[in-house]
Parts: C-alpha cells; structure tokens; sequence
C-alpha cells in the first residue's frame, strides 16, 4: 500500500496503556496515526518507535480533549484529514471512593472525557466516513458498563453511556444502510497504568480476572474485521456477564455494596 492510500487512524489517550498497543497494531496493519494525548514527551517517543518499526507516518497532537478548545483541535484534525478512516475514542480515566465525598471538578471532567469528547469525535469522524462510506469507531467502554458499582458511580455511568451512545450509532447507521462500523469495547481489569494512577491494590483483585493490554486490543480489532458491536474481551468476563445476568436484582446489589467497601473503603 502507498502511502497515499494508506488509511488513518486517529488514537485518544495513546501515550499508554491500550491507546499505546492500539497505536503498535493499526501500524502493523499499514495505518498512518494521529496519536493524541496530553503528554508529548511519550507521543514523541511513541511515535518514533512505531514509524522505524512499521514505516509509516505518525503524527503527534498533544491535546486535553477534557478541556473544549483542545477537543475542537482534534475535531478540526479529523476534518482536516482526506485519508481518515479509523477513530479510536480510548482517552479514560477513573476516580477511587464515593461520590458524595469525591471532587466534584474531577467527576466532571470524567464525564467531558468519556462522554462529551467520544460524542464530539464520533460527530466528527462520521461527517468523514459517512459520504465516502467507509470507516469505523472503536469507543473504549468497560465491564463495569453492564453493572453499576459502590464507589465508582460516574464511571459505571458514563461507560454505560458509551455502550448505548455506540448501539444507537449502529442503528442509525444500519437505517442509512451505511457499511461505517461501530464497535464499544468493554474490557475488564486489564494490566495498564490505569490503576496504578488512581492507587487501586492489585492484589485485591483474583489474578484470574487481569487480561493483558494485547489481548484486549487484539479482541477489539479481531471485532472490528467481524462487524461485532460489543466486545467483551476474555472469556472469563463473557461467562461472568452471562452469570450475573441470571442473578436477582437484590443478590447483585449486596454483592456490589460488598465489593464496594473492600475494593474503596465505602
């Protein structure tokens, strides 16, 4: 493939964690990148690394898309971008504790991130790929998406909301008779810095439950070529899912209250 055919893909969050191995794989698969994330020092190696490994172009666009002027930057890129075919909504974070005792500003910024930048760029990569009639959206959603959890409310919620946003996309697309696709990637505890960030114990956690970054990238991607809308990355996650689907309402709820004071002190 030359390189003015070969497709782009832009990442949130790509400085580390899933964006970073997301950004390794699409570069294998012959994808020039837009690598986005607030930290340049990491873009800038990041993008070193994968354009000696792989030979492709990669970009840098150092950009808070919690803060709205940043987030105009990217959509403005994505626009700007004739060869735009992939967007990657991966840009995440979460917060340790209850609600009522959390800072209101950094609960706020959750939802800008989770949810307002992943509407903002899904708009903006559809204005894209919807007149050329190609293209996809992979938007990082979570496990905790299909149970709400003690201690970490907005974060369940605004992944809850990625999974419906993403099933109400596919279904506008599927009346337009759109080939576009759509995918919300649900992972469970996955070995990155996510937790390390907001000072989770790993060891609470069963070692059976951890899945590696690769594997969650490569179950989204083998996703993506299949046309599956939700991914739930691990089999030890889809049989908990099918689990606790068959459970009462007032068993889950003492579950999650419990799991909520071991895991945060609530």
């Amino acid at each position: 493939m030359s390189a003015a055919t070969r497709p782009v893909a832009l990442i949130t969050g790509a400085s580390a964690g899933l964006g970073a191995v997301f950004a390794r794989k699409l570069a294998a698969r012959g994808y020039d990148l837009i690598l986005n994330a607030r930290r340049k020092d990491r873009l800038e190696k990041l993008c070193a690394e994968i354009s000696a490994a792989h030979g492709v172009s990669c970009q840098t666009l150092v950009a808070d898309i919690g803060d709205h002027s940043d987030l105009r930057k990217v959509e403005d890129a994505i626009h700007a971008c004739d060869r735009f075919e992939l967007l990657v909504n991966n840009a995440g974070f979460g917060t340790m504790g209850t609600f009522f005792k959390g800072n209101i500003d950094a609960q706020e910024q959750m939802i800008r991130v989770h949810m307002t930048a992943t509407m903002r760029l899904s708009r903006a990569a559809l204005d894209v790929m919807i007149p050329k009639r190609r293209g996809a959206i992979i938007s990082t959603s979570s496990f905790a998406a299909f149970e709400t959890n003690a201690g970490s409310v907005n974060y369940s919620a605004s992944k809850a909301w990625i999974n419906r946003f993403t099933e109400g996309l596919d279904l506008e697309l599927g009346a337009l008779d759109s080939p576009v696709k759509v995918q919300a990637l649900c992972p469970g505890f996955t070995y990155t810095e996510f937790h390390d960030v907001i000072h989770m114990d790993r060891a609470k956690i069963p070692k059976w439950l951890w899945l590696s970054a690769e594997s969650v990238v490569d179950a989204s991607l083998e996703g993506l070529d299949r046309g599956q809308l939700i991914v739930v990355p691990g089999s030890q996650y889809r049989l908990l899912r099918v689990f606790l689907g068959l459970l009462p309402r007032f068993v889950k709820r003492g579950l999650a209250i419990r799991m909520g004071r071991r895991m945060k002190g609530v």
